[in-house]
């Protein structure tokens, strides 16, 4: 994995203890297959009592980060900026290459036996990635409200949903959201636009909850006074708050997968994997057919 020296920089040895620290934590992650976000990193910080929980001290990880990776100290595959991305056409080298990629992404919907249809809902777009790596595998749909969604995406979702809902397939939505004033608030306010917009769909919130505040010890921080929810917030939790980021990947992970698990008829979802595998064959014959094809109208 790079790590690329683009320029010189002097670096006080409390600075170097601490990117040291910084790849610890990359390596401990990376061997769970996770690659966490900045924002993620500086919560394992604050959760060992390295830093205090301030924006000044998010802000001076952020920049000892960012000169460690450019005097080629810390991989730059080590973090992830899952906000920014490059959008663009794939490219094929041959007609026959195109096919057996089909094969590969062919899925069908393997909880079409089952009497549930669930999604998997996070407050955070830097988050998606965790929630996908647990609930891709079961064949979970997971979206990223990024705060209060759209009019746009929520009624999308809603007419999504009742194409399930219609067939006699119950309707579930496991949310995860920060335990803030408008955090807290989310879930009602899902529940509310897609029935709306005609959804039948229960909305079930897995994360954050105060028991797993108490469980797992996020590190706290005020709750936003100017959030005109904070009375009702404050009222019910006190005064402090807690971001959905400060739970370890791995934690997230258990979460959805077990809630998941709650809905599924595993010997179902076996089945319809076979079914699924037996078509994927299917078309890795047919690009065995276009290979020999290609081979037999070639020029000697």
């Amino acid at each position: 994995m790079p790590k690329i020296k683009y320029k010189d920089k002097n670096i006080r040895a409390a600075g170097l203890a601490k990117i040291e620290q910084v790849n610890a934590i990359i390596d401990e992650y990376h061997t769970q297959g996770y690659t966490l976000t900045l924002r993620q990193i500086y919560y394992v910080f604050v959760s060992k009592g390295l830093i205090p929980n301030t924006y000044r001290e998010y802000d001076n990880l952020g920049n000892l980060i960012k000169n460690g990776r450019e005097v080629g100290l810390i991989d730059w595959h080590g973090l992830e900026d899952r906000t920014r991305e490059l959008k663009h056409f794939t490219h094929w080298k041959n007609p026959s290459e195109i096919i057996s990629a089909a094969a590969d992404s062919y899925r069908i919907d393997l909880w079409q036996y089952q009497p549930f249809y669930l999604e998997v809902w996070i407050e955070k777009d830097a988050l998606l990635d965790v929630a996908r790596q647990a609930a891709d595998p079961l064949d979970i749909a997971c979206f990223a409200c990024r705060g209060y969604g759209s009019a746009t995406s929520y009624w999308e979702a809603a007419q999504r949903i009742k194409e399930y809902s219609d067939t006699g397939r119950s309707a579930i939505i496991l949310h995860l959201g920060d335990l803030d004033p408008s955090g807290a608030d989310m879930t009602r306010d899902i529940q509310a636009r897609l029935n709306l917009y005609g959804a039948n769909v229960e909305i079930k919130r897995i994360a954050l909850n105060m028991p797993q505040v108490e469980e797992y010890n996020p590190p706290p921080q005020p709750a936003k006074e100017k959030d005109t929810r904070s009375d009702k917030f404050i009222a019910q939790y006190g005064k402090y708050s807690w971001e959905l980021d400060a739970l370890e990947p791995r934690i997230l992970d258990e979460l959805i997968k077990s809630h998941i698990s709650n809905y599924l008829d595993m010997r179902e979802f076996q089945r319809a994997r076979n079914k699924q595998e037996r078509e994927r064959e299917q078309l890795l014959e047919l690009c065995v057919q276009l290979e020999r094809a290609a081979t037999y109208g070639e020029s000697p």
